[in-house]
């Protein structure tokens, strides 16, 4: 990454998918840092050169407030609650006042669409969220640029479909019992590698701007199908079919069947120039299956 040593990216939220990010910006001479919930992963973190803080939306390191006056970019990754953003709620007059800011990303999710039926949406698409995680998540988004516009900072909102990776993966569940291939005819849904994430944020780092950004593969598909050739991968029987109605599933799982929708991903390719690395979760799985990577 071009001129990474000029770079001091600031995380709110060292989850799964922003510590691929922040190390892989590491690895190329950024300086990187941000928060984590407990001290032992700050621990971790700081041991590999990221400089991690515990805030778990009360509890906040005051030494936030310095690493914010030096950050250049800010990458938030951390989910709102019933009860709002906690990032805003507790930080965010410091962020208005950061001197240094170029560009705030905030990874959002296309779950903001909501139900359109299995039609295509795309970033002109009206939102309709159908949960109240969702309709907090379309909150944020407005917050974040109000926010933004406060900073004259540039904002990239990353609407991301169902992560998976190294890890955090299909084969990963049928090797530990938990896939489940829930049938409910027509449904699809999208999905994209952490690290095909990682390479559209890399991509704006540079050069933000104000602007929404589907991060999603190139291939609907139905998650009956995804296991199906997890299971093939590793050459095992498939978990057998159950209706949704009969799916022994969390709220919050479930929750996901009651949208359908294709996801577009045109604007990263056409105006990011992103060639994904994993255009379907058949590369992606094939990759991490062949690598040996997909335990984590």
């Amino acid at each position: 990454m071009s001129a990474a040593d000029a770079v001091h990216l600031f995380v709110f939220g060292l989850g799964y998918t922003a510590t691929a990010f922040a190390r892989q910006l590491h690895e190329a001479g950024a300086s990187v840092a941000g928060t984590v919930r407990s001290r032992e992963k700050a621990a971790r973190l700081t041991a590999e050169g990221i400089d991690a803080l515990v805030f778990d939306g009360g509890l906040t390191d005051p030494a936030i407030e310095a690493h914010l006056n030096e950050a250049t970019h800010l990458l938030v990754s951390i989910a709102p609650g019933e009860t709002g953003d906690p990032t805003l709620t507790h930080h965010r007059s410091r962020i208005i006042a950061a001197p240094r800011l170029l560009g705030i990303a905030y990874l959002s999710t296309v779950g903001v669409y909501g139900d359109y039926g299995g039609a295509w949406v795309d970033e002109r698409t009206i939102p309709h969220p159908s949960h109240d995680r969702t309709r907090e998540r379309v909150k944020s988004e407005a917050a974040w640029m109000e926010v933004a516009d406060r900073c004259n900072a540039p904002l990239g909102i990353f609407r991301l479909a169902g992560i998976y990776g190294p890890g955090r993966n299909p084969l990963l569940n049928l090797a530990e019992g938990k896939a489940h291939r829930v049938i409910r005819p027509g449904q699809v849904f999208n999905r994209i590698h952490v690290a095909d994430i990682a390479a559209v944020l890399a991509a704006t780092l540079t050069r933000p701007q104000s602007r929404i950004y589907n991060v999603s593969d190139d291939e609907p598909a139905p998650p009956n199908d995804v296991i199906v050739y997890a299971a093939g991968l590793m050459g095992v029987a498939p978990p057998p079919e159950v209706p949704l109605a009969e799916a022994d599933l969390s709220p919050m799982a479930r929750s996901f069947y009651a949208d359908n929708r294709r996801v577009a991903n045109h604007r990263i390719r056409q105006e990011l120039g992103i060639v994904l690395r994993y255009p379907t979760y058949r590369e992606g799985l094939s990759a991490l299956w062949r690598d040996g990577t997909w335990r984590g």
